[in-house]
């Protein structure tokens, strides 16, 4: 007997469709929050990045986003048209480009700390729960992503 689930083609029995519908779900409830600080999602993911950590370069963020240039420059060229942030080569590798915020960039910062405040209220989970779900999914993340990268091999 084995612990783990039987394969099964039922939408409910789909860990993938769990994480989807959550997924969605939370996103969603960011949207007219980050609406009002004129972001999408994922120009939310970049700023929060900068704000940690200001000066990185586009291969750094796309490294820590799981996303390609090809996804990342769009959304870089939108946030220095919106005066968020500014672009330069690097002067040690000019194939290299940093992202650096501007004043109007990190003035958002605190906007986003009220962002931060009303999702975590309401997602509704005490502090253990809330740091053992983050654990979870970054263990799955792990196992996925070395189970893929064994396949390939």
């Amino acid at each position: 007997m084995s612990d783990s689930p039987s394969p099964s083609v039922a939408l409910d029995d789909q860990l993938c469709f769990a994480l989807y519908a959550a997924s969605r779900a939370v996103t969603a409830r960011y949207r007219p929050m980050l609406d009002q600080m004129g972001l999408t999602y994922p120009q939310y993911l970049v700023m929060m990045l900068l704000w940690e950590t200001d000066g990185q370069t586009v291969g750094q963020l796309g490294s820590r986003l799981a996303l390609d240039s090809g996804t990342l420059s769009p959304l870089l060229k939108r946030l220095t048209a919106a005066g968020l942030v500014t672009r330069h080569r690097r002067v040690d590798d000019e194939r290299s480009v940093s992202i650096q915020l501007t004043d109007a960039g990190r003035a958002l910062e605190s906007q986003a700390m009220d962002v931060s405040t009303e999702m975590i209220g309401a997602l509704g989970m005490a502090i253990s729960e809330f740091d053992h779900l983050k654990a979870e999914l970054r263990a799955l993340t792990e196992r996925v992503v070395e189970d893929g990268n064994k396949a390939r091999t």
